[in-house]
């Protein structure tokens, strides 16, 4: 897949605030810092389609871009960072739920870990709701340029045995910054838009 074109739509908290044009959907989830941001704007090449913020939890809302007039990219809320308040989290979480709940042109989930560290268990919990939905999903490890070959093999191995992956699930490995995996990553998405149309 090649991508020509993608623009920011919309921004909601409800779902009747989504799109309603039944466009297949590929969503992105990790916890905040994880590095989603930089992942989609590398994917669009575009450098500030996502905004990229210093400040980890920036984003509060589910954010819809469009891609090639064709299907959207989605950048849902990120989780588990220590220092906002419970009441926060709470409707992060909230915000979350609603969309993977009730969402049917949702045609992937794309749950982002950090290759540096075990998953969390907020990392753990957000897998196992993916799973109990029953969502097609991908994992990818991100910033692999931060770790030595053999620290990445190491740390792949805890996140798939943190995560209880199975045999048949592959763990996808991405660095924005040498824009390593791009290309596995848009071949995936081709599929699974073409199986959805």
């Amino acid at each position: 897949m090649e991508i020509k074109q993608a623009e920011f739509v919309t921004s909601a908290v409800s779902s009747d605030q989504y799109p309603k044009d039944n466009r297949t959907e590929i969503a992105f989830v990790g916890r905040s810092n994880v590095g989603k941001s930089s992942l989609i704007n590398t994917l669009v090449n575009r450098r500030k389609l996502v905004k990229v913020s210093s400040t980890p939890g920036k984003t509060r809302l589910v954010n819809f871009f469009i891609v090639n007039n064709q299907f959207y990219f989605v950048d849902l809320p990120g989780y588990g960072y220590a220092k906002v308040s419970k009441f926060e989290k709470q409707s992060w979480g909230k915000v979350i739920e609603t969309y993977l709940s009730n969402r049917r042109q949702l045609g992937m989930i794309i749950l982002l870990v950090d290759c540096r560290h075990k998953p969390t268990q907020d990392d753990v919990i957000m897998y196992n709701w993916i799973r109990y939905y029953g969502y097609q999903y991908t994992i990818v490890a991100t910033k692999i340029d931060k770790l030595k070959k053999s620290e990445l093999v190491k740390n792949l191995k805890i996140i798939r045995e943190t995560l209880n992956l199975g045999k048949e699930d592959k763990i996808f490995t991405f660095s924005s910054l040498k824009k390593y995996g791009k290309e596995e990553l848009l071949d995936l998405f081709d599929q699974i838009v073409d199986c959805q149309n």
